[in-house]
């Protein structure tokens, strides 16, 4: 059974519904609502997506390294050359 607020809301609601225009609809007041929870939800996932990827590390292996084992074949072929 419903209570009895309910029913009071409900004779309320009912007469201000009727004025409404038929031809016009509007999102009103819970379009609004809905809107603004969606947009705190991307904002804060937006966040916490930021604060993640500064945890990232981009840095890729230094090129040097894998080239220097090979490099320093090379720089020793080359002194061998000249020597």
């Amino acid at each position: 059974m419903p209570s009895v607020n309910a029913h009071l809301a409900m004779t309320h609601l009912v007469p201000l519904a009727k004025e409404v225009d038929d031809d016009k609809v509007t999102p009103g007041v819970l379009g609004f609502i809905v809107f603004a929870v969606m947009a705190l939800a991307v904002w804060g996932l937006m966040k916490s997506m930021n604060k993640h990827m500064r945890k990232v590390d981009f840095k890729e292996p230094a090129e040097s390294s894998a080239a220097g084992s090979s490099g320093g074949a090379t720089s020793a072929e080359a002194e061998a050359r000249k020597g």
